[in-house]
Order: C-alpha cells, then sequence, then structure tokens
C-alpha cells in the first residue's frame, strides 16, 4: 500500500485530530534521514487538495474540516460555483464576494457557510486556490489614456485584466490578444497582465477562429522532432511488409465518406454466402504500424488525444504525411491493415469473427450522398457509374437494416440529430448555414462501424485482454425523474424512472417520432444522460444498451483506437505474456483519462467555433424575419430555434406586451396580466434584433 493511501487511512479514522508534519513523521515512524522526502509527500498531497493544511501548520482531510475541494465553474455576472471533486455531494454556490481572487477553472479549497434549504444550494467561500487554470487568456484589447485592458472571450472569466502602459506591447483597440496574467485578482482588486502575443483585428479573416484554438491551447504546429521522424516514414508500402500479410488487394474494398474527408481510415467489403448469412469486412488503417509507441510522433498524438475538426480546418491528432498520406486507405493504392471479418445472420447475430493483420487496396473512394442517392432514389446515372459494385450497395443496406433492427430490440437509442453544415466564403465569412441529414450510407457505415467496436470489445474482454472501453454509465434517477416530470407536460410518461432502462427511452422516442416537439425531447433526454467516456475497466454502454463497447475503427483521428490496435496486434500474434499484461494494465488509466479530456476540450472548442460562425451568419440579417420553435425556457427568457439549426435568446426584457415569469413546476412561461403562456415545442414567429460574435449569442424578439 502506498505511503499516500497509509496518510489518508489514518486521518480517516475516528479519533484523529489534525497533526504536525513532525507529529505525523512520528507516528509512521519515519527515520529522521528520511523526514525530507516524507514532508515532500505531505507537501504534495497538499497541492493535489487530498489533504489539508491548516493555519497553524495541522494536516488533515478536507472533509472533516466542513472544506470542498473542487473545480469552480465561473459565471459572468461575478458569481461562480465549486464541482466538487467527489462526486457524491452537490455543487456549491459562491457569491461574487466571497470568490476571494479565484477564476474560471481554477481548483479551490471551499468552506460551507450556509447549509442547503429546500430548493436552494449549499454556499460557500473560496478560502485557497490550488492551482490556476489561466496562466494566458485570450481577449479583446481596449485601451484608455494611459492603461489598456482586456475582455476575456471566455465570460466565466467575469473580470476585465488590466494592462499597463509598459506591457501593451504595441496592441490596439478591436485586436485580438493573449495576455499573460502578472497579478492574481485579489478582493475588488482585477487581474494585472501582459499582452504577449497580437492575434489581429476581430474582423479580420481568421483571427476569430485562430482566438478559439489559441483559446483552448490547441496545438496547431508538430515539434520537429516529431517532423523529423516523419520524413524518415516510406510513403509506399514495401514488399517485404505486404509478404508478411494476408494480401487481400484483389477483394472488392472500397470506402464511404463525406464530400471533403481527405483522411479515410475505414474501408468496407462485403459478400452474401450461401447460407443466407452475410460476411462483413471492415478493414481500418493500420495506423499503429508507422506510430511506434513512445517515439515523437506516438507522445505528440496521445498529448494531441484527438483531431478537432473547426469549421475550415482541422487540427489533426497525427501528421498529414500519415492522416492524409501513407496510412489513409487512398484508392487503387496498397495500404496496411487490420481487417476483421464477422459472420453475421439475419437477425444481427455475429456468428463468427476473425481479426487479421492485412494488405487491401480500396477500389473506390465513395462519397456518402452519392450513394444515398443511388439507394434512395435510384439515381440512374450514379447507379451505371457504380454498376460494378451495385449488387454489394444492396447487401449493404440489407445488412444495415437487420443491425439496426437488431440494436433497437434490445433498446440502443439512436438519436438522430441533424448536423449543422456551416459554408464559408474565401475571406472564412458564413454565407450558408443548413441541416446536414443522416441518409442511409451514412447509416450503414455507422452500423458496421458500430457492430465491429462490439465485436472486438466483447472479444477481448473474454480473452482477458486489457483494453480501453468506451462507457457510457446509467443516467442518475434525480435527472431522470426531472426529465419524467417535464415530458409530462407533453402527455408522455416513463415507467419505473428510478431504475430507468434505455428500452423505456426508447419507447419514448419512437413515441415522440415525427411529432414536432420530437428534436426538442431527444436533447432534453440526452442531456439528463451521462457523458460516455474512455475507461480501462469495462463498464458497459447505456446509450447503446451494450455490455461491450470500444472504439477500434478511427486510429488516424482518436488515440484509444490506435492502443487498441497494438493490444489487438499482440495479442493475435502471440506476444502477450503476463509482463506485457502487466505493462498495459498499467499505462491504459492514464491513457482512457487522457484522451476523455482532449474529448472534451475538442467538443468544446468545435462547439465554439460553430456558435460564432451562427452569430457572425445572423449579425448580417438582423431586422429577418424566421419561423422557429421554443426550444428551452429560463429564468430570464425564450430560446428559440430556427429550421437551420439557429438558435437565439428572447429576454424578457424584448417582450414588451406583459410582464413574464418562469413557472418551474409547470415548465412554461406566462404573462402576469395577459395569461399568454409559451411552452416548449410551441411554433413562433421571430425577428433577428442582435448578435454578439465575441460571444457567439443571437438576439430575437418574438412577432405576433
Amino acid at each position: 500500500m502506498s505511503i499516500k493511501l497509509n496518510i489518508v487511512n489514518f486521518m480517516e479514522e475516528k479519533l484523529y485530530k489534525p497533526m504536525t508534519r513532525e507529529e505525523l513523521a512520528k507516528v509512521f515512524e519515519i527515520e529522521k534521514n528520511y523526514e525530507e522526502e516524507f514532508f515532500k509527500v505531505l507537501e504534495d498531497m497538499e497541492k493535489e487538495g487530498t489533504i489539508i493544511k491548516t493555519r497553524n501548520e495541522r494536516y488533515g482531510l478536507p472533509e472533516k474540516m466542513n472544506l470542498v475541494i473542487g473545480k469552480l465553474e465561473g459565471n459572468e455576472k461575478g458569481y461562480g460555483f465549486v464541482i466538487p471533486e467527489k462526486k457524491d455531494r452537490n455543487d456549491i454556490y459562491i457569491s461574487s464576494e466571497n470568490m476571494n481572487g479565484a477564476l474560471h477553472g481554477d481548483k479551490v479549497v471551499s468552506r460551507i457557510i450556509k447549509r442547503s434549504e429546500e430548493g436552494r444550494r449549499e454556499e460557500g467561500e473560496i478560502l485557497r486556490i490550488l492551482d490556476r487554470a489561466n496562466t494566458t487568456i485570450v481577449g479583446t484589447f481596449e485601451s484608455s489614456k494611459n492603461f489598456g485592458f482586456v475582455l476575456p472571450d471566455d465570460r466565466r472569466i467575469s473580470m476585465d485584466i488590466f494592462i499597463p502602459k509598459a506591457h501593451m506591447n504595441n496592441a490596439l483597440p478591436n485586436q485580438k490578444v493573449i495576455v499573460e496574467i502578472t497579478r492574481w485578482p485579489e478582493k475588488r482588486r482585477n487581474p494585472e497582465g501582459k499582452v504577449i502575443e497580437v492575434l489581429g483585428y476581430i474582423d479580420e479573416k481568421g483571427t476569430d477562429i485562430l482566438s478559439v484554438i489559441k483559446h483552448f491551447n490547441l496545438p496547431e504546429e508538430f515539434p520537429d522532432k516529431v517532423l523529423n521522424q516523419v520524413d524518415n516514414i516510406e510513403q509506399i508500402v514495401t514488399q517485404e511488409e505486404m509478404e508478411k500479410r494476408v494480401d487481400l488487394r484483389d477483394l472488392t474494398t472500397f470506402t464511404i465518406d463525406g464530400e471533403d474527408a481527405k483522411d479515410f481510415d475505414d474501408a468496407v467489403s462485403i459478400e452474401k454466402l450461401e447460407n443466407g448469412n452475410y460476411k462483413l469486412g471492415v478493414h481500418i488503417a493500420d495506423v499503429s504500424h508507422y506510430v511506434k509507441e513512445n517515439s515523437p510522433l506516438d507522445k505528440e498524438a496521445l498529448k494531441r488525444g484527438n483531431s478537432v475538426y473547426l469549421v475550415d480546418r482541422v487540427i489533426p491528432m497525427l501528421p498529414k504525411e500519415l492522416s492524409n498520406g501513407i496510412c489513409s486507405l487512398n484508392p487503387n493504392e496498397p495500404r496496411l491493415a487490420i481487417s476483421v471479418f464477422m459472420e453475421i445472420d439475419k437477425n444481427g447475430n455475429v456468428k463468427e469473427h476473425t481479426i487479421i493483420e492485412s494488405v487491401i487496396e480500396s477500389k473506390e473512394r465513395l462519397i456518402y450522398d452519392d450513394i444515398s442517392d443511388i439507394l434512395e432514389k435510384g439515381d440512374k446515372k450514379l447507379k451505371d457509374r457504380y454498376n460494378h459494385i451495385y449488387k454489394e450497395l444492396v447487401y449493404m443496406e440489407e445488412l444495415c437494416y437487420i443491425l439496426k433492427k437488431k440494436r433497437e430490440k434490445r433498446g440502443s437509442l439512436d438519436f438522430d440529430f441533424p448536423e449543422t453544415q456551416i459554408i464559408l466564403d474565401e475571406e472564412g465569412r458564413p454565407v450558408d448555414i443548413r441541416k446536414k441529414e443522416r441518409r442511409i450510407a451514412n447509416k450503414m457505415i455507422e452500423e458496421f462501424m458500430l457492430v465491429c467496436n462490439e465485436t472486438i470489445a466483447e472479444n477481448m474482454y473474454w480473452a482477458q485482454v486489457p483494453l480501453i472501453y468506451r462507457v457510457h454509465e446509467n443516467p442518475d434517477a434525480d435527472e431522470i425523474e426531472e426529465f419524467n416530470k417535464f415530458i409530462h407536460n407533453f402527455g408522455y410518461n416513463l415507467k419505473g424512472s428510478k431504475e430507468v432502462h434505455p428500452k423505456e427511452l426508447q419507447n419514448l422516442m419512437v413515441e415522440v417520432k415525427g411529432k414536432k416537439e420530437e428534436e426538442l425531447l431527444n436533447k432534453l433526454l440526452l442531456r439528463s444522460l451521462k457523458k460516455a467516456k474512455y475507461s480501462s475497466e469495462i463498464g458497459g454502454h447505456f446509450g447503446l444498451a451494450a455490455k461491450y463497447y470500444c472504439h477500434f475503427t478511427s486510429p488516424i483521428r482518436r488515440y484509444p483506437d490506435l492502443e487498441i490496435h497494438r493490444i489487438i496486434k499482440e495479442y493475435i500474434n502471440g506476444r502477450l505474456k503476463s509482463s506485457t499484461i502487466e505493462q498495459i494494465e498499467s499505462k491504459l488509466p492514464q491513457i482512457a483519462e487522457q484522451s476523455s479530456t482532449m474529448e472534451r476540450i475538442a467538443e468544446e472548442a468545435e462547439r465554439d467555433v460553430e456558435d460564432l460562425k451562427k452569430a457572425q451568419y445572423m449579425k448580417e440579417r438582423i431586422g429577418n424575419e424566421y419561423d422557429g420553435m421554443i426550444s428551452s425556457l429560463t429564468h430570464f427568457g425564450i430560446f428559440v430555434q430556427l429550421e437551420n439549426t439557429i438558435e437565439g435568446l428572447v429576454h424578457f426584457s424584448n417582450m414588451l406586451d406583459d410582464y413574464y415569469y418562469y413557472d418551474e413546476e409547470k415548465y412554461y412561461i406566462m404573462g402576469e396580466l395577459t395569461k399568454k403562456k409559451y411552452r416548449i415545442g410551441d411554433e413562433v414567429k421571430i425577428k433577428v434584433i442582435g448578435a454578439d460574435v465575441l460571444r457567439g449569442k443571437i438576439d430575437f424578439m418574438l412577432i405576433e
């Protein structure tokens, strides 16, 4: 047992009273010449927030001292919430007076000053800041005569940053800048900083997205040692390597992707067997052959965790020489792959499967919309063009429906949300925003990747091979109960909402299908569920109603998939000794944690860029009128979503015909005098009255 765990166990004892470091050293019988090391352990534990040092230099556990360690979630109005590290307690409200110099994202120690009462959260104050989240901040520079100040892009940092004249670094008003904090805020005193980089004027081409990249610290370039390594990777598959593998170059394989995709990490093949079963081949780029473990390339890929897809660019996990070059399953070029063949019966059961190292040659680079046009509309021109693989496409469509039906039968949730497609001109300005539908070709590839990921996860689990699983935990009973209360207003009801089964939620989704409130209720349901994450422990996937699930099919753009490929190759080649297994097991938790963290950052950055471009688009359309639907209600107004996925706020201050308030119990907004009610799902007409590009916010006004 580690010394840290021993210390915690000792402090958890009922009779423990906070002790000095010397007293603790005595209890643990630390010899004189090891005391410094022991004190260093206490110091580290204090920095981590595991233990707390009081003003009189005594150590104890935070929870025994009425203290809570957590991350501060700021708000632009100045207050915040501490999100506790220990998940067994609720968030703590911190008023602006009790922030004591803490900023959004900081790891803090807070003390409870007011216990929770009916309907109110616990209230606390920040006592100490353990770790600062924002050493640099991206924002807009403004200047006064003798000084400047920066308004942070992230409005959860509610304070402007004061910039002394000597530290303005030639920044000009309305420029986006990066500031380094030189003095942290104190009570009634703003933080101070110096401008370390000027990104460009707000409305200059590319400055907006660059600001998001800098805000999230996304890496724009690859380090030299990574590029040097890439330079030494051959861009052709050698004859020697091909001879070591199963040669599938004559097999009809092809890729199906979006029109603008450049990295192809999955190809598929299919045939119908004499017994009526389907033999599905999923062929995934063997990235692990090129990205060797612990090499500079590998370390950089883990650091990035995944590729980030922003509207006008991709920040890739791997350099383009790999992602678009030798690893990409480009048509008519030999490529190394890991191939999974699955025999699937007419009920969608995988009867048997094999996993091999292969060399393939994709016969076609197909596009989702073209294949959907063939299968959905019978497009004659396209059908003639792809006549040589038409039979395979028909088999794929048949198998897609079989697999989908099987998933539905067990209760898998299928959120069919339209994606937003943003079209930019040469200057990076949004000229069109529309819904991007999921059509049959998208669904086919989706089903094949799902069944492949499940097959790999189940196989590895029963082989007792360590793996990174994709885990989606069961939802909190309180969240589902709240959701159930809400849908009651629409005439729906969940049975057994305490321990809800995905099948019950799926039945609801079927019930709302085609209704005007479908998209809104599905969105609210999704918000009631937990977020999926990576884990070295199996935990099941609630949303897919699957016991075994992992990510195997996208090693070009996701690190867990790349790591799983390495493990699979060790396994199928019989190289998994107990020492190797121990080695793998020891590193998987850290890889899972890093991958989950980077996935959340990527999602946030992608959402911010999308919001920003939507606000830019609507700024050019102020005064325009649109039909929309109420998507959510708050204590300050009504959110309305338009047909093209853009959402804006109708603030109560812009509802001039009455004084409106939100009735939380009944889930509607009502006018005091007119008794006019607005509910989620109501169709309304709006006028665009404002758009704040910096905050990615849009303001609407209701019109009769």
